[in-house]
């Protein structure tokens, strides 16, 4: 029988490892943390593939150089190498972008590409990962079905940053649909919220709602420095 891992800590891919395990033949296990993505544990399973749908974490070289990993960036590579592809893709002001299914390697994202699916950046954060949940589910199970193979990456790369928890800061934008979308884009599990700091206080913003008369309601927790 053949065996796949698939690897996040998300609890919005909960859902995902359930659909897999009824969708595609085959053992399915889930891998949460950095200790179990080691050379010893998957040689114990011995995978066919293994899935990487969100991982914050180094990936060995001794995983991807013995099994085959896929990785899904949420960009449309080779544009958005790099750190935090949503955040930064909001922050240019795109509204749509793809999730590309790619081999590790060793470099920032320029492994070959299996497939490319689209999807919208409409929402905040974590509506945007749950979407983006099904989409992958859907590409796991074409790569599996059609048996495709990856081809080499093409065209201009354009690398991003990984943004810091200090670039939410919303005090210095003079646009309310640029407020909004650093709202909406931080609105997520595991992500600072956008914020405005002062001397007393701190004011970090969540589900932030734009009005068409140009006003943003949102819920704001107020801490005491």
């Amino acid at each position: 029988m053949s065996s796949f891992i698939l690897v996040t800590n998300k609890p919005w891919h909960d859902s995902l490892f359930e659909w897999l395990n009824h969708s595609i033949p085959g053992s399915w296990i889930r891998i949460t943390t950095p200790e179990e993505l080691v050379i010893e544990r998957l040689a114990e399973i011995n995978p066919d593939m293994v899935f990487i749908p969100h991982w914050s974490y180094i990936i060995p070289e001794s995983v991807f150089g013995n099994f085959e990993c896929i990785v899904f960036h949420m960009t449309d590579l080779p544009f958005g190498r790099g750190g935090s592809p949503l955040q930064n893709l909001i922050a240019m002001a795109h509204k749509e972008t793809k999730i590309s299914a790619i081999r590790v390697e060793s470099g920032l994202d320029t492994g070959s590409i299996y497939i490319k699916k689209n999807i919208s950046l409409f929402g905040t954060a974590e509506e945007i990962f749950i979407r983006s949940s099904s989409i992958i589910g859907e590409m796991i199970k074409e790569i599996l079905d059609k048996r495709i193979s990856a081809q080499p990456q093409e065209g201009h790369s354009v690398i991003f940053k990984r943004r810091r928890s200090e670039d939410g800061d919303i005090s210095k934008l003079t646009k309310t649909e640029e407020i909004y979308d650093y709202i909406r884009m931080l609105d997520g599990e595991g992500y600072p919220p956008a914020f405005i700091d002062t001397d007393y206080f701190k004011f970090e913003f969540t589900r932030a709602s734009l009005k068409s008369n140009n006003i943003i309601i949102a819920d704001v927790r107020i801490t005491k420095k």
